[in-house]
């Protein structure tokens, strides 16, 4: 088992084993709780730093689930489409935490400054590994 893991994550830097842990979670653990056992009451989903509740945000969650579900599927076989689109989407959650940080009454426009800029790097990583989507 562990020699699998290990064949899994070779071959792209740790950012990145990072990025395609996160997209496994997201598409099967997280997304399928948020959309099958979160009451909607309690649902929420931003998009572009505007944050969606109720209903809304139950009718947006399935494209959030194909999303991240593309990025495991990508990141695990390296897939040429996931460049552009996986920099532009780890760029589009910067530019929303900073939105919502400034939007939200519970945002904190530093701390949304400090993701915007954290997220921002992780983009350009993402960008500069055009070579590594061979697949």
């Amino acid at each position: 088992m562990v020699q699998a893991i290990r064949d899994l994550a070779s071959g792209r830097p740790l950012w990145m084993n990072a990025m395609f842990a996160v997209c496994l979670y997201m598409t099967f653990v997280y997304m399928p709780f948020d959309l099958f056992w979160k009451p909607v009451a309690e649902d929420q989903e931003v998009w572009l730093g505007f944050m969606l509740t109720g209903w809304w945000a139950k009718a947006t969650e399935p494209l959030h689930w194909a999303i991240y579900a593309a990025g495991s599927y990508g990141f695990w076989k390296m897939k040429r489409w996931m460049h552009p689109w996986a920099a532009l989407y780890v760029a589009q959650i910067g530019i929303g935490m900073l939105v919502w940080s400034m939007l939200d009454e519970r945002g904190t426009p530093v701390v949304g400054a400090v993701v915007f800029a954290l997220f921002g790097a992780l983009a350009v990583a993402v960008w500069r590994a055009r070579p590594s989507f061979d697949g």
